[in-house]
Formats: C-alpha cells, sequence, structure tokens
C-alpha cells in the first residue's frame, strides 16, 4: 500500500546561491489595530496581524460593491453608459457623497468613479439598488455576504453597501486583500479608475474632489484602492503598489488619524518592497528527486515541478533555507508526464511556507506479465517470509 513519504532537502545544490542573504526579516510594527500585507507576485503573506478578525470596514467594504458591479458589466447585465435612477433613500445619506438629487438619472461610469475617487455612500447605494434582486439596498447587502463567502472572504458580512455603521456589517482585513487581489486580478481593465486622484462630477461638489488615498502620487508605485473612516472603525486603508515586477497589497485598519494613515501606508510598502527580495529557486523540469514505482515496466519516477518557482526571502543576516518533498509512494503504474505526485515544500525563515505541485517526469507504463508476477509473489512473500520478499523486490524491473 501506498504511504506518505518525505525527503529532506538542505537545499546546497538547487538554491545554495540564495543561502548567503536569506534570513529572518524585521518584523513590521504598526499601531494598527489590524494589518495585512500580501506579496501577490509570489503569493506570500509578509504580515498578519489580527488578520482574520472581523471588525468594521467603514467605507472599504465599497470595494465589494465595486467589485459587484464589475462582474455585472463584465457579464452584460449592466453597460458602464447606463443611466441609473437616485432614490430618495439613497440620496438621504450623508457623509461622504456625490450630492446625488433623488430622480436624476447618473451614468453608471459616474457612479463608479464617485465610488472609488470621491468615496460616495450616494452612488454605492445607487449601484445596489440596480443590482439588488429586490430593488433595495439590504437586499444587495445579502448578496455581498453571499458572494464573499464563494471567494472565500470568510469573516466578512454586509448590511449596506457603503460601510455606514451598522450592526454585524464586518470585513476582517484579510479578507479585504482577497478581495483587493481578485479586483487586481479579475479587472485590470476597470483597475486603473482606483489610480485617478480627482473626479469632477457636474461641478456640484467642489469640496469632494479628491482621492483620499495618501500614497497616489508619492513615486512609491501605489496605484489603489480604497480609503476608509467611521468612529468605530477608526482610519484605514486598502493599498497596494507596484515596483517592478513585484505587486504588493496591504490593508490597514484602526489607525488614529489621517496623518497615522499617511505614514503608517508608506511606511509599509516601504517596508515590503525593502526587506525582501524575489529570488527563483528552481526551473521547471529540473529532477529533484525519484519515486519508487509499484508494477511498472521502470522501477522509478522523477520528480519535477511543472513551473519555474520564485520565492521571496528576507534579505538580512545568514541563515539557511530547508525544503522537503512529500509524495505517497511508491506510486502505481501507469503513471503520465506531468501526472501530479505530490509537494514541494519551501521553508523561508520567518515566512510561511511555500507549496508548490511536484509531477512526474516521464511516462511510466505498467508492467508486463512478468511483472504483475513478480509484484504479485512479492506481496505474498512479505506475509510469510519478509526476507525473502526484499531480496526479489531488491532485484525487481
Amino acid at each position: 500500500m501506498p504511504i506518505r513519504q518525505t525527503a529532506r532537502l538542505i537545499l546546497g545544490t538547487i538554491f545554495a546561491f540564495i543561502l548567503a542573504i536569506a534570513a529572518q526579516a524585521q518584523d513590521f510594527e504598526t499601531p494598527a489595530r489590524a494589518a495585512y500585507v500580501y506579496d501577490q507576485t509570489t503569493g506570500t503573506v509578509l504580515l498578519a496581524k489580527n488578520a482574520d478578525e472581523p471588525l468594521p470596514p467603514a467605507s472599504m467594504s465599497k470595494l465589494m460593491t465595486v467589485y459587484m458591479a464589475f462582474e455585472a458589466i463584465a457579464d452584460g447585465r449592466l453597460h458602464v453608459d447606463d443611466e441609473l435612477t437616485v432614490s430618495q433613500h439613497a440620496m438621504n445619506y450623508t457623509g461622504s457623497s456625490m450630492f446625488l438629487r433623488a430622480g436624476e438619472r447618473v451614468r453608471v461610469e459616474d457612479l463608479l468613479r464617485g465610488i472609488i475617487v470621491l468615496s460616495g455612500n450616494d452612488a454605492s447605494a445607487v449601484i445596489a439598488e440596480a443590482l439588488s434582486p429586490d430593488g433595495t439596498e439590504a437586499g444587495f447587502a445579502r448578496m455581498m455576504t453571499e458572494r464573499a463567502r464563494l471567494m472565500g472572504m470568510t469573516n466578512s458580512s454586509f448590511a449596506n453597501s457603503n460601510g455606514w455603521p451598522a450592526a454585524g456589517h464586518r470585513m476582517s482585513v484579510r479578507d479585504l486583500g482577497i478581495l483587493a487581489d481578485r479586483l487586481i486580478t479579475d479587472f485590470p481593465t476597470f483597475y486603473p479608475l482606483f489610480s485617478e486622484q480627482e473626479f469632477l462630477f457636474d461641478g456640484r461638489v467642489p469640496a469632494n474632489t479628491q482621492n483620499r488615498n495618501p500614497i497616489l502620487g508619492l513615486g512609491i508605485g501605489a496605484d489603489g484602492l480604497k480609503t476608509g473612516h467611521t468612529q468605530e472603525a477608526g482610519y484605514g486603508l486598502v493599498g497596494s503598489a507596484k515596483q517592478g515586477d513585484r505587486r504588493v497589497i496591504f490593508v490597514l485598519t484602526g489607525l488614529e488619524s489621517t496623518a497615522a494613515r499617511a505614514q503608517e501606508s508608506e511606511k509599509i510598502v516601504n517596508w515590503a518592497f525593502r526587506q525582501f527580495a524575489q529570488h527563483d529557486v528552481v526551473e521547471a523540469g529540473t529532477e529533484l528527486a525519484q519515486a519508487d514505482v509499484w508494477m511498472g515496466d521502470a522501477p522509478t519516477v522523477g520528480l519535477s515541478v511543472a513551473e519555474d518557482v520564485s520565492i521571496l526571502l528576507p534579505i538580512l543576516n545568514n541563515d539557511s533555507v530547508e525544503a522537503s518533498l512529500e509524495f505517497r509512494g511508491p506510486v502505481e503504474a501507469p503513471i503520465a508526464a506531468g501526472q501530479e505526485m505530490g509537494e514541494l515544500v519551501i521553508s523561508p525563515p520567518g515566512l510561511p511556507e511555500t507549496r508548490v505541485k511536484l509531477v512526474a517526469t516521464q511516462d511510466v507504463a505498467r508492467g508486463g506479465f512478468g511483472v504483475r508476477l513478480r509484484t504479485a509473489a512479492i506481496v505474498l512473500l512479505r506475509k510469510v517470509a519478509p526476507e525473502a520478499a526484499q531480496v526479489l523486490e531488491d532485484g525487481a524491473v
């Protein structure tokens, strides 16, 4: 019967060139109540402080409304040139606003810019009512909660479309990070809207024309996503920045002021890019080990990774990176090249482990009659004469 096997690798021959610079990075200390930093390029979580605690997300929850609007546009249920009617309910929202008037009709594109750039509570409600199954914002909030679950956002529940303080309206910073990742990945055509620093809507909101994201325009690669603030939530930001080939997503919440939000956001971007570096560690097709084969026309099969593997490593001190191969063996033939066989587990110091699928490097056909007969004999001898079975197995093909 196949058993789970672990082959431990001290990465001498494969990763030797990175050992001299691999080390524990300095932890990022932040006064934020919760924080989450994710390197999108390598899929590495760099920081998780109270990351799964459901907290009031304030206007950062508008990102969920925007995501669902983008989905509706992508599948044809909504169009950027559609004009939506502003309800009395939407107009009644105060706080950040586009100053929409009940009864007027506003283009979807303007409403989206009003949400993203101006953080319009009223604009969010108009979109919500248009997409709601029952025409109400509450109905759309239930849709938001259900859609979030399907996206893996297990610590999110919504009472409205815009983050207005309400019982049960909660998101974790990890969920906000997941949402930001999906917005960037799923809707690259729309994502540039998040980098717009100004939106002049109809000349009616001279006091609310600027994007509140404090890191846009700082020259650090920042291009999104959304600020948030209520008395209950404090000051927060879902942000993203790209430098070279790397993109970092971060979420901060529970800060005491706009100044603290701006300072912590810039600091966390600089930390993520300057304290870690990306390294190529394994090329696709490189044989890392061999697994025993059962009932095949070859005794072993090579194990490799299907794609090139890069990992993120801290840059200070000297420390070692370890890796192991986990697979079940012996593997019963037939085996096809590229067939999933197990996992390569890489453990950088101070960071979560990286798991990469292992695949077979070549085909192994099922053995002929002689192989099957010998295998049956080995199974029988293991029960009555283990030493004889070992001798026969050592000579098996």
